[in-house]
């Protein structure tokens, strides 16, 4: 028996970026043997086991062929005859495609180390073509390696193509696209993860509202960057740099869609996108089965994200209404989230990069004064029921009107 450690943390190690977690791969041994030294067996489809002490993941050496359609359409083979090389050709990228044994010597039958060298991300073999999660992978590692200057190899981009113009990618399920999309939303450059996708023409196979806004034409007044599409990879290049969470990412990818809508003869104005957006962001969402934190995120931003660009110039009664729309007084952070997606927005334009927001500061002000207001002097004067929601609102809006009048002064 002999183990290999592979994969990540020998890419990572050679890259030196830090090192999270280790695989394994175990060559000349059974299933029985690992069981027999305290392994402990995870997953009914594939040979992996947990290590007794370090938790870590020991998978037995296997070799796959296709036998079906998308991500779990494949027949795996594990035995001590199956060799590490064996093993290594399956797996999706040269970069990945590294091992080491235990004496810390490389193993790198495929150029691995030699595409680290050229920073490029290459298929390993031509069965890189029968996995479709494959195409989200290889973007999801686009965006993480750009800044070190990465890009995809001409010829995997091509298998990518191949794969997207197939039904390959309509096998994929949801939870598992929705998985490497919000990873990949995580990485350092998520408009890399987009742009990749639009390239191989994976973008219009599963984001087609997202895909569609490229080419669509904005106010040069309101965006220097004109293109509706190439603003949405600069709102998220924002994005990563305040480091926002996946709700922030999610919205901002989906907060113009309603753009995609917008008859031609109407360019570059895009009068009521955000109701034409509406029912389009809750479409993706029900059909990617996103979680229902970015989900709503999501579909506010979309349809409240120009109120905030309007902050300052809003009634009393609106900037209410809006706080009540989002539920504050229960629920800040998700207007927080609002505030922080409607400022990478604004941001995300060329050359207003660090041009400020005030209306970030000016909305959680807001939300602060309203939520400042009391009920218990309410309940002592005697109100209850309907008039007490009636007496509470007043006194919100009074609050508002006061706070809008005191910045109006220091502004």
């Amino acid at each position: 028996m002999q183990i290999y450690k592979v994969g990540g943390a020998v890419r990572d190690r050679l890259l030196g970026r830090p090192v999270t977690e280790i695989d394994w791969v175990v060559v000349g041994a059974t299933a029985d043997t690992l069981l027999e030294q305290g392994y402990r067996p995870v997953g009914a489809d594939f040979p992996v086991f947990l290590h007794p002490q370090s938790g870590e993941e020991y998978a037995l050496a296997r070799t796959e062929r296709k036998s079906g359609r998308g991500y779990g359409g494949f027949t795996f083979h594990a035995s001590p005859e199956v060799t590490l090389e064996e093993d290594l050709i399956r797996r999706d990228l040269t970069i990945n495609a590294m091992a080491e044994d235990q004496q810390g010597n490389l193993i790198d039958p495929y150029g691995g180390q030699r595409d680290l060298q050229a920073k490029q991300l290459r298929h390993v073999s031509p069965a890189f073509a029968e996995d479709p999660l494959r195409v989200l992978r290889v973007a999801r590692f686009a965006a993480r390696y750009a800044p070190l200057g990465f890009s995809v190899a001409p010829e995997t981009l091509e298998l990518m193509r191949q794969l997207a113009e197939s039904s390959e990618l309509d096998a994929l399920t949801p939870e598992r696209s929705w998985k490497e999309i919000s990873r990949a939303l995580m990485e350092p450059r998520p408009d890399v993860f987009i742009q990749v996708l639009r390239e191989c023409g994976a973008l219009a196979a599963m984001l087609p509202e997202v895909d569609r806004l490229f080419g669509v034409p904005q106010p040069t007044a309101h965006h220097p960057e004109i293109d509706t599409g190439e603003h949405v990879l600069a709102v998220l290049r924002q994005c990563a740099r305040h480091e926002q969470p996946l709700p922030v990412r999610w919205a901002c990818v989906l907060h113009d869609v309603g753009k995609g809508l917008t008859d031609p003869a109407e360019w570059p104005r895009h009068i009521a996108h955000e109701h034409r957006g509406i029912a389009l962001i809750e479409a993706i969402n029900k059909r990617c089965k996103v979680p229902r934190e970015c989900q709503e995120l999501a579909e506010l931003v979309g349809e409240f994200h120009t109120h905030a660009h309007r902050a300052l110039e809003l009634r009393a009664s609106t900037l209410l209404e809006l706080m009540q729309r989002f539920d504050v007084f229960r629920r800040p952070q998700r207007f927080e989230a609002f505030v922080a997606a409607c400022e990478m927005d604004a941001r995300g334009r060329h050359g207003l990069e660090d041009r400020d927001y005030p209306q970030a500061a000016y909305l959680l002000a807001a939300m602060a004064a309203v939520r400042e207001v009391a009920v218990q002097p309410l309940l002592e004067r005697g109100y209850k029921g309907a008039e007490l929601g009636e007496a509470l609102n007043r006194e919100r809006l009074t609050a508002l009107k006061a706070f809008k009048q005191a910045s109006e002064k220091t502004r």
